[in-house]
């Protein structure tokens, strides 16, 4: 009998759900999961999301799954599937927004269709009264792919009768557009007269059509109060009703009808016949736009930039409870364990928001923990942490969902004596050292400029209202606030502060300071006063002890705004723009990290993994998400260009002089430029493909599939960095000279020198790249949190950022390597077994096996690694500054991890893997005298721990002999059912 999976998960495997991997394909590796050691799986959202989503993100009803990817059926078997092996699930849960357009959010088209009057109109984030009057009552609706009158006298939008009761709708391709009822009449009314007119009359039956086109004409009065609302949605079911009955019962009304539809229609290339169809359009309760007009005048917050992502106003009771009770009724049953929570900086109150979430968890639950407090739901959630920021400690979750982490684990494997020569080299390369935080500067203010500058009106006309109801503050323009609001969020120093209902934190008055400070001095205002303004307000310390006072509550809502804000600014300013501008070594430049920050020692790595020991234990450890710049082992192959600065340096001179003939002018600026394709080059070589790495013609198939994938990301990473294309303004001329240099740069078709040499050291960058991915697989799974693998990483993860990290996975090929390695491992392996494994390192069976091990580890001692210590174990020697090692103990249980790091100028191992006496004579760690006592042994080798003797209480241990066989090393001590040997 299979035991229930673990409150805690002690390893969770990343799921990408969509309509090419169902519930089916995930029952299917569910007992390949369970064999590698994986507790949870963790399941992108798959609840009903827009026809054809290849993520979830945007979700159209929460209380429903999305059928792409199964139903009720499928999904009971997948949780069954779960249970038989003693396994749960973590569900990628989105709170903060849903997607609008197209024909499928109920509670979207009924805002559509009564405008304010919907009771669905403050579920979303809108904002009925912007500066711009023509939108006063109305929603923005940026969905035209051309200006709006270009769209309508090309015949674009059509006047369609709806199926069943739903009436008269726009549609604009796939997506509907309901009209207001009240407007019915506009279209019945001619088609009513035509009948009457134009056949016999029946008195009781035209009397019913006239009043059916005058009930509609009713609806078109204003209501007041909710009973006088509700009374005319009834009407309005009941008159539709009547009209479908009409329709069926009078076939010669739906002729006319169709034929007034048409009219309205209009003519293409006769504008004047459209005259009725954009009189009827401006009678409805949304005013439809060209999609560019989003950023500049659109009145509901987006997700980002992304106008068919609206948000949602979950900080309402209404509304959390409408969109968690599908979830919490799974939570209930036992089929879902836990919730990673995206985006949750994009909530108006994070805090009230979880608290929420854990308060409805523990309804009719008696559980407590061991500490005996109540019962808590697993949640961790997706926040970006700065380097002198801290999680709030008063959030109640696990942790976030391992950023934090993943950056930490790469600042091990760049080596800080390097940044000055490397800086030299992109200086070279480019003709410049730019400065990261200008170029973050700058990419935020951009993003304030184009993309999201609607929001930030939004946000200054709301500030701009509040300031005229005080008299010390009504002289304040709109226009100086704004410019004002723009300097600062362009300074801020951290996602977004967190003042609430409750008050102010000293963190976020110290990162309000500081933006504010910055901002004023950047500021070419000449009355600079506004940004005090802005503090006080920003701070909630606004009007306190004088009067007329304004309002309180009013500040603190918009200082909440506000905070909603700055995130978006942050993630499009600097994430995907100043992050593909900035190249000095791009394995520094991932989510959450901070390029500027050039490595990392010992000793801080191990304080952060103090500190997570104490404070997050249940933390979420992540070294590749679907979000991320790279895929982990890309990370780490370009990290290890912090060994590799002369090679390299020469190197780029070098390939781009054997390229020089493939680049163009464009504009008389080169394409690619200087910095894209110093871009280019690291990205190929921490992408290079294993089946390129044979010393012979490399295969022309592999270098096509590898070309094309670099095209996808070159065509992405110019149009992020917004300097010669970007998304909204493609430079067609530039992107192709862009594409043609890739083309011709890796053809293979004849004799290609570049591919050549650029091979040739991609290898060596490769066996470096691996001693690092497998070093950091190992403290991955070693280090205080919950281990997440994102799906098919337990192989090599040579994938770039999306949609290219969203390849298929073989799952079948992994299974097999799987079932390998556990047959050998049951026959018992040696020194020779692990030489042949390493020998065969580009297939990927070594960084399985590591996984595997550990994630069997964890199985056999969940206590050791869900609350064990973590203490730093000293290293003496010659290479001391190369070794990461440290204990974890749990009771009588405990573990011994070590790992290399930075070993490339000086390994001097014939196969080129830091193992035995060649690297490491000389080299020793120091344990406790205690700590080296009988019963350690080896995860990988199953082999003792032979210790030496000490005599000041401390034992030496040379790591000639812990790493004699195998590059990384775990050993073991009290666990009594980890499987040491056959």
């Amino acid at each position: 009998m299979p035991a229930s999976c673990p409150a805690i998960p002690r390893a969770t495997y990343r799921l990408q759900f969509h309509s090419g991997f169902t519930f089916a394909d995930a029952m299917a590796i569910v007992p390949y999961l369970a064999e590698l050691g994986i507790s949870h799986i963790y399941a992108s959202p798959y609840l009903k999301a827009r026809p054809g989503s290849h993520h979830g993100y945007d979700i159209i009803d929460h209380n429903a799954i999305n059928p792409e990817i199964g139903d009720n059926e499928s999904f009971a078997a997948l949780c069954g599937a779960l249970s038989a092996h003693g396994m749960g699930q973590i569900l990628d849960f989105v709170p903060n927004h849903v997607g609008i357009f197209g024909a499928e959010n109920q509670r979207f088209l009924d805002v559509l269709t009564w405008g304010e009057d919907s009771q669905y109109a403050e579920y979303f984030d809108f904002d009925w009264r912007p500066a711009k009057p023509e939108l006063h009552g109305k929603l923005l609706v940026p969905l035209l792919g051309d200006a709006y009158g270009a769209i309508l006298s090309n015949g674009e939008l059509k006047l369609k009768l709806d199926d069943g009761n739903d009436g008269f709708s726009i549609w604009y391709y796939e997506n509907r557009l309901p009209l207001t009822p009240g407007t019915f009449g506009r279209i019945l009314r001619p088609a009513i007269e035509r009948l009457l007119h134009g056949e016999n009359t029946d008195p009781a039956r035209d009397g019913r059509l006239t009043l059916l086109a005058a009930g509609f004409d009713e609806l078109r009065r204003p209501t007041r109060t909710r009973p006088a609302r509700l009374s005319r949605f009834a009407l309005a079911e009941r008159l539709r009703g009547d009209l479908a009955e009409a329709l069926r019962n009078h076939p010669r009304l739906r002729e006319h009808l169709d034929a007034v539809i048409a009219e309205i229609n209009g003519i293409p290339g006769d504008p004047a016949s459209f005259r009725r169809l954009h009189q009827l359009l401006e009678a409805q309760h949304y005013r439809l736009a060209y999609w560019r007009v989003a950023a500049e005048e659109i009145n509901y917050r987006r997700f980002f930039q992304i106008n068919d992502l609206a948000g949602i106003r979950v900080e309402m009771p209404e509304v959390f409870d409408a969109i968690h009770r599908l979830v919490f009724q799974w939570i209930d049953e036992g089929r879902v364990h836990g919730l990673r929570i995206d985006h949750i900086d994009g909530l108006f109150d994070p805090r009230q928001y979880l608290d929420r979430l854990q308060q409805r968890f523990r309804q009719g639950r008696a559980e407590t923990s061991a500490e005996g407090e109540p019962a808590r739901l697993y949640v961790v959630v997706e926040k970006i942490i700065a380097q002198h920021e801290s999680l709030p400690a008063d959030w109640p979750i696990a942790g976030t969902t391992g950023y934090d982490y993943l950056n930490a684990v790469n600042a091990l494997f760049v080596n800080p004596e390097a940044e000055a020569q490397l800086s030299r080299c992109y200086e070279r390369f480019i003709g410049a050292l730019p400065d990261f935080h200008e170029i973050a500067y700058s990419g935020r203010k951009l993003a304030m400029e184009q993309e999201l500058a609607s929001e930030l009106r939004v946000l200054a006309n709301e500030i701009n209202h509040l300031t005229e109801s005080d008299w010390f503050t009504r002289d304040f323009t709109l226009v100086g606030l704004r410019q004002a609001l723009r300097e600062i969020v362009a300074c801020f120093p951290v996602y977004r502060t967190y003042v609430d209902w409750h008050g102010i934190r000293a963190e976020d008055r110290r990162d309000l300071d500081w933006a504010v400070a910055h901002g004023r001095r950047r500021s070419d205002r000449s009355d600079l006063t506004v940004f005090d303004f802005l503090l006080s307000l920003l701070t909630t310390d606004i009007g306190r002890g004088r009067a007329p006072a304004l309002n309180r509550r009013e500040v603190r809502r918009l200082a909440m705004k506000f905070q909603q804000y700055t995130g978006a600014v942050m993630a499009k300013g600097v994430e995907d723009t100043a992050f593909y501008r900035y190249n000095r070594l791009i394995s520094l430049n991932e989510v959450g990290g901070e390029p500027t920050r050039f490595g990392t020692t010992t000793g801080a790595f191990h304080r952060s993994q103090q500190h997570a020991a104490r404070h997050w234990p249940n933390a979420m450890l992540s070294t590749a998400t679907h979000d991320t710049k790279r895929g982990e082992d890309v990370r780490a192959r370009i990290s290890g260009l912090s060994e590799l600065v002369e090679d390299w340096a020469e190197g780029v001179q070098r390939w781009s002089t054997q390229n020089r003939r493939h680049r163009s002018d464009v504009n008389d600026v080169p394409a690619p430029s200087e910095n894209d394709e110093y871009l280019f080059y690291q990205v190929l070589l921490g992408a290079w493909p294993t089946e390129l790495m044979a010393d012979q013609e490399p295969d022309a198939d592999a270098m096509s599939a590898f070309r094309d994938r670099m095209r996808e990301f070159m065509l992405k990473a110019v149009r992020e960095g917004k300097a010669h294309s970007s998304w909204i303004n493609p430079d067609a001329a530039y992107e192709q000279a862009l594409m043609h240099f890739v083309d011709r740069a890796l053809d293979v078709s004849g004799r290609n020198l570049f591919v050549d040499a650029f091979s040739a050291f991609a290898r060596r960058a490769a066996r470096i790249g691996a001693i690092n991915s497998l070093a950091q697989t190992t403290l991955k799974l070693t280090s205080p949190g919950v281990p997440d693998v994102y799906q098919g990483c337990e192989l090599w993860d040579l994938s770039l950022v999306d949609p290219d990290n969203r390849r298929p996975v073989d799952f079948g090929e992994r299974r097999k390597k799987l079932r390998a390695l556990r047959h050998d491992w049951r026959k018992g392996i040696d020194a020779a077994w692990l030489a042949e494994l390493l020998a065969d390192w580009p297939s990927g069976r070594v960084k399985l096996f590591v996984s595997w091990r550990l994630l069997e580890a964890r199985r056999a001692a969940p206590a050791l690694f869900e609350q064990g210590s973590y203490k730093p174990v000293a290293t003496e020697g010659a290479h001391a500054e190369n070794l990461c090692a440290f204990q974890r103990t749990h009771d009588h249980s405990a573990l011994l991890v070590i790992v290399p790091r930075l070993v490339a100028a000086w390994n001097g191992s014939a196969d080129g893997w830091p193992v035995g006496a060649t690297p490491w004579q000389g080299t020793d760690i120091m344990v406790a005298e205690a700590d080296a006592t009988e019963g350690w042994h080896n995860a990988f080798t199953g082999a003792p721990l032979a210790a030496a003797t000490g005599g000041d209480g401390t034992v030496r241990l040379p790591v000639a002999d812990l790493l004699s066989a195998f590059p990384v090393g775990v050993w073991m001590r009290g666990i009594g059912d980890f499987a040491f040997g056959p």
